[in-house]
């Protein structure tokens, strides 16, 4: 048997990046040797193995023909004579598709350090356009790699995918994975920026086709963490268009609910010592902002980095608020109840605005 490291831990390696997984790819290999060799077995598909001391994967050398459509529509093949090269002529980019020996020697037979080099993304194969996802991967490569380009080559075999309407097949989990890993990359406009080159906004991302990359790339976004990033990308959409976005591509709820919770709020926030105190107290509510658990300080944090102001004063209005409870309105129950609680409350919210 021999191992072979491969995919991005070469690649990184060879780009002078923090290497963080390591995969391993073994040619000549069985199912039973490694076993033997005190391997454990995961997976479902093909074999994979998990080192018995680095806990590393290990799987065994194979090809993939396709079966069916859409992403999961392959079937694979792993025998002792599977080649190396056969194992790395399945993969997406010509940068994912090098190995490295133990003993730090490069294998790469389709040209991947030359395209690192030269900042290329790069189809491995025609075979590329067999996998849908492969185009919004290559988007989030280009998002995850600051200076690189989508070869012209793969930029047509990614227009004709979409033109087939190839894209629809896929579970909207995968797109999401690939756009919340975008959203966490150094340049995540570049993501946009591919979908507009192809154009891929259809079917899963509709609601951005007017939405300028250059819009959402500049300096103070760098900082943000991918939720509110998405945030920044949706500030032109009204509530229902982000609904349906995050319906569609089926978002964490806690994703959805601060995009939501950030685009009602941040016009208030933004202006809350002059807006209608009312208003000002039914955006609070909404946030929970008088409750003891609320995530209200998540989106107070946001407006002040996104709008750069300062809301020292409204958090301190808030805990103010805060402190009104039932218990200072004993004779009262019910809609007085609540009616006296909330004229307390913007009393109190009242007294911080005329400071």
């Amino acid at each position: 048997m021999k191992f072979y490291l491969v995919g991005g831990a070469v690649r990184d390696r060879l780009m002078g990046r923090t290497v963080t997984d390591r995969d391993w790819v073994v040619v000549g290999g069985r199912p039973d040797l490694l076993l033997a060799e005190g391997y454990q077995a995961v997976g479902g598909g093909f074999p994979v193995f998990l080192h018995p001391q680095t806990r590393e994967e290990y799987a065994l050398a194979r090809t993939e023909r396709r079966t069916g459509p859409g992403h999961r529509g392959f079937g694979t093949w792993f025998a002792e004579d599977v080649s190396l090269e056969d194992d790395l002529r399945r993969r997406d980019l010509t940068i994912n598709a090098i190995a490295m020996t133990p003993d730090g020697e490069y294998i790469d037979p389709f040209g991947g350090r030359a395209d690192i080099h030269e900042r290329w993304l790069r189809a491995v194969s025609p075979a590329f356009a067999e996998d849908p996802l492969r185009v919004l991967r290559v988007a989030r490569f280009a998002a995850q790699l600051p200076g690189f380009r989508v070869h012209p080559e793969t930029l047509d075999l990614m227009r004709q995918m979409v033109s087939a309407g190839l894209l629809s097949e896929l579970p909207a989990e995968r797109v999401w994975h690939e756009l919340d890993k975008s959203m966490h990359c150094a340049t995540p406009e570049r993501f946009l920026e591919v979908l507009r080159d192809v154009p891929a906004f259809a079917p899963w991302f509709v609601e951005w086709e007017s939405l300028q990359p250059e819009r959402v790339g500049n300096r103070v976004t760098r900082d943000f963490r991918g939720e509110e990033r998405l945030a920044i990308w949706c500030e032109h959409l009204h509530s229902g268009q982000i609904s349906s976005l995050c319906a569609r591509l089926k978002t964490p709820n806690h994703v959805r609910d601060f995009v939501l919770h950030v685009h009602v709020a941040a016009p208030v926030l933004g202006n809350w010592v002059s807006v209608d105190c009312e208003k000002l107290l039914a955006v609070l509510e909404r946030l929970h902002a008088f409750h003891t658990h609320s995530a209200v300080e998540t989106v107070f944090s946001f407006v002040e980095r996104r709008l750069q102001i300062e809301l020292g004063a409204l958090r301190r209005a808030v805990e103010a608020a805060r402190q009104v409870k039932a218990a200072d309105f004993p004779a009262l129950a019910g809609k007085a109840l609540g009616a006296a609680i909330q004229q307390r409350r913007t009393e109190v919210i009242d007294g911080y605005r005329l400071r």
